[in-house]
């Protein structure tokens, strides 16, 4: 029995409760991933050995788990892969921590300035996914507006009216200023927006006028859609015997669409935004003996807007928010995976550098591949498992306990020798 063998274990028993305590201190760390020290025994040419050393420090690179914050920019990975991050210094680094903020100008980046990467839109505003990801920015630009162009209403008109009988009556003036009379059994309106962005209301009236066609006539704001020569024009909607919307001449096409309607800008708006034209599709409205009733309406049109925050899908796909209610993609998180993770280098600050050991790295778009998605408004916690720590802490702490009882023990011996008359 030596001394080099106990404090062998003494060395080997302090690195592992430092390893220990190290992990218990980042029990709280977002993205922490925990370590194990593996010993071995030191070669000798005798049967006795010569005590132990750490032979490796492997990293734990299991998921921890997922927290909700409802913070949206807060991200977390579920499953494989890790965040990319371009450091101070413009290296690439990796982390499971995606906590995120964005700055003035638009950067998004994690608590020590590290921006996170993606990738960018192409000339027509989509996500362009593939090549070597770049710093995502979020600009702050406002949307433009953008003219109504399609409108799309599914109804039903009560097939109870009697033609020519219980008809409503408004009055609105056509293109000259001139009153225009128009009768109707039903009537709906709906909002569109012209080149400024400006919202007109758009009322559609619906009169009987044969078993099986109505006549409908439009009005912007009041003012009849006519032909210029004070006539009012009108479209017919038709339907089957069992009420569903079939094609006849001057009516909607064989989709349920009239083509190109057209309000002059000169005479209805003002003059200063373009023409107004926008097609309007029917398809679906029906004929029943219901009462008359709008089941859905959708159209395209909308006034200019300005950032009010971001989402980011779980795809990765940034998406910018705004006052008009409209959503525009401003990048894509990119995810990276390596061929042995264990092999990262870790640089502080909670990320890695990519190694020989690890391997290249593997990008791509998250959901893809083997690549996990990302959690929005969620971290994933550090693995560390505290009841396992403290019992290893305990383990180590009678590991040491005892490689100290044998220098003890060897000291006492040793004593026994010296004092031999």
């Amino acid at each position: 029995m030596s001394f080099s063998q106990a404090l062998s274990g003494l060395n080997s028993q302090s690195q592992k409760l430092g390893t220990i305590g190290n992990n218990i201190a980042n029990s709280q760390t977002v993205g922490f991933k925990g370590s194990n020290v593996q010993f071995s025994d030191v070669f000798a040419n005798s049967k006795v050995g010569l005590g132990t050393r750490v032979s490796a420090v492997l990293q734990n690179f299991s998921e921890g788990n997922v927290e909700s914050t409802n913070r949206n920019l807060d991200l977390a990975v579920a499953g494989e892969g890790f965040f990319r991050y371009m450091d101070t210094s413009g290296e690439v680094v990796y982390s499971r921590n995606g906590q995120l903020s964005m700055t003035s100008d638009g950067n998004l980046i994690n608590a020590q300035g590290f921006q996170i990467m993606g990738y960018g839109l192409n000339a027509a505003g989509q996500v362009q996914v593939g090549g070597q990801p770049q710093p995502l920015n979020v600009s702050a630009e406002e949307l433009d507006a953008s003219a109504t162009t399609r409108v799309g209403t599914t109804l039903n008109l009560d097939a109870r009216k009697v033609i020519g009988d219980d008809l409503s009556t408004v009055e609105a003036v056509d293109s000259t200023g001139n009153p225009a009379m128009i009768d109707y059994h039903y009537s709906n309106n709906f909002t569109v927006y012209d080149s400024l962005g400006n919202p007109r209301n758009i009322t559609v009236y619906y009169e009987k006028t044969a078993a099986n066609d109505w006549t409908a006539r439009m009005t912007l704001d009041g003012t009849t859609l006519d032909d210029g020569a004070g006539n009012v024009t009108e479209f017919s909607v038709q339907f089957d015997n069992n009420g569903k919307l079939i094609n006849g001449a001057g009516s909607v096409n064989a989709n349920g669409a009239i083509a190109g309607v057209s309000f002059a800008a000169n005479d209805y708006l003002g003059g200063e935004p373009e023409d107004l034209t926008f097609d309007l599709n029917l398809a679906g409205t029906t004929q029943f003996g219901n009462t008359s009733t709008v089941s859905s309406l959708t159209q395209n049109g909308y006034t200019s807007g300005t950032l009010v925050g971001i989402t980011i899908n779980e795809d990765g796909t940034i998406m910018r928010n705004y006052s008009n209610e409209q959503s525009r993609p401003a990048g894509q998180v990119a995810l990276v995976s390596f061929r042995n993770p264990e092999g990262l280098t870790p640089a502080g600050d909670n990320v890695w550098r990519a190694s020989n050991e690890s391997g290249q790295e593997l990008v791509g778009a998250p959901g893809s591949g083997l690549l996990g998605s990302i959690v929005s408004g969620a971290v994933e916690t550090s693995n560390v498992d505290m009841a396992r720590e403290l019992v290893s802490m305990i383990v180590a702490q009678r590991a040491y306990q005892a490689n100290s009882q044998t220098i003890k023990t060897q000291d006492e011996l040793l004593q026994t020798a010296i004092n031999l008359r």
